[in-house]
């Protein structure tokens, strides 16, 4: 995405200098260790006050999204300047305190393919995170298979008329704007569909929430009915949606993958283990089945990131990486609900409460994360279908 051009190892290293002065100076101490987020209204660990001026001070920096073009709210800078700012936030404990579907998804699809008033209107709201998005993907008939959507959207002349239903969307109840796939050709399938900017606003619009496993509300039906929408907010060419779509499913698909990578410090395993487990009088876990299937997640979980640096540093080479993002998408869906499982295991009984007394903070989001840690291995795109692209497109494979 960067347009700059990448500096020498002295410029980096004094970059790296000027990085750790400023988040000395700006990250606060109180919010050390906790996660990143998807969007606003997710629970915050810290003061409230300590989140927002910490976002404040990456929003003014344009660090949010330190590879756009400052016009559009982001730095300027280079893909390895970026990982120098990522890398040093993981050093001290800090977090993107900027993330959200608008920047994961969308940001990155409008640099692509919008123009440039699309680009000027939505991107600098975007990276100072002052408009939430939600992504209308999926249909009760279109999930595994996206391109089965009805969402009906016709042509009125001087706006389109969308009247039909989105399911499982994210955080629709709390969002401003929608980025959503509507069918403008019935005759056809892939290339009948468009790709919509919509104000969640617009009348006729009704978001119904979902409530999940765990108690928790963010996926949501949301009902069209008669939705005007200006003529300005298709993106790229009419019936050419399906290719934006896919596009943007690639950045989704890092993006949970860098996302659940961000949240493993919530899920620590090897304090847990020590809090709530029995030792031997080496200091090792005293279940030896317990202890060597830990072992073994810890290794995989390292080696599933050594692969995501590996990718990005081929990227960043200019060379194709060797590990495809359906592939990546499926392993960490994997680790992260592996490692849900190994809490619950770890601490026992105690993982047993979902809310009251009886129960700690720390035990109840756990419980709560194992709950969550279920739907990884569908959002996204579902595991057979990332396995499905994987076989056609890496390995060669028929469709049928």
């Amino acid at each position: 995405m960067s347009t700059s051009a990448a500096p020498d190892a002295e410029a980096v290293d004094d970059f790296r200098r000027e990085v750790r002065a400023w988040l000395g100076a700006n990250f606060p101490p109180s919010l050390k260790g906790h996660p990143a987020l998807l969007s606003g209204h997710d629970e915050l660990h810290g003061p409230p006050e300590d989140h927002a001026r910490w976002k404040a001070a990456i929003a003014g920096k344009g660090w949010g999204v330190p590879t756009w073009p400052v016009e559009y709210g982001g730095a300027g800078l280079s893909d390895e300047q970026a990982d120098v700012i990522a890398g040093e936030m993981e050093r001290i404990g800090a977090f993107q305190p900027i993330m959200s579907m608008g920047l994961m998804m969308l940001g990155p699809t409008l640099l692509e393919f919008g123009n440039k008033e699309q680009k000027r209107r939505h991107l600098p709201p975007i990276a100072r995170s002052e408009m939430q998005w939600c992504q209308g993907f999926s249909e009760p008939g279109a999930g595994s298979d996206l391109a089965s959507l009805r969402l009906r959207c016709e042509d009125r002349g001087d706006h389109w008329l969308l009247n039909g239903q989105k399911i499982w969307t994210s955080y629709a109840h709390h969002s401003d704007w929608c980025f959503l796939l509507a069918r403008t050709d019935t005759s056809v399938k892939h290339r009948g569909i468009s790709f919509l900017l919509v104000d969640m606003e617009t009348p006729g619009i009704d978001v119904r929430p979902i409530e999940l496993i765990n108690g928790i509300s963010h996926f949501c039906e949301v009902f069209f009915s008669d939705v005007r929408v200006p003529k300005e907010n298709l993106v790229g060419e009419v019936n050419g949606g399906w290719t934006i779509g896919k596009r943007l499913l690639q950045h989704e698909r890092t993006g949970l993958s860098r996302l659940r990578g961000a949240k493993a410090h919530v899920l620590d395993l090897v304090p847990i283990a020590r809090r709530y487990q029995e030792t031997d009088a080496d200091g090792r876990l005293a279940d030896g089945d317990l202890r060597g299937r830990l072992a073994e997640h810890l290794m995989t979980d390292h080696a599933y990131r050594l692969t995501l640096e590996r990718r990005r540093d081929e990227g960043e080479a200019g060379t194709k990486p060797t590990t495809p993002v359906s592939t990546l998408k499926n392993i960490g869906a994997a680790m992260g609900q592996q490692r849900g499982e190994l809490a619950v295991e770890l601490v026992g009984l105690n993982s047993l409460g979902w809310a009251g007394d009886g129960y700690s903070a720390e035990e109840l989001e756990l419980t709560s994360q194992w709950l969550h840690s279920k739907c990884y291995s569908i959002y996204g795109g579902s595991h057979e279908i990332q396995n499905n692209i994987t076989a056609r497109h890496e390995l060669g494979l028929p469709s049928d």
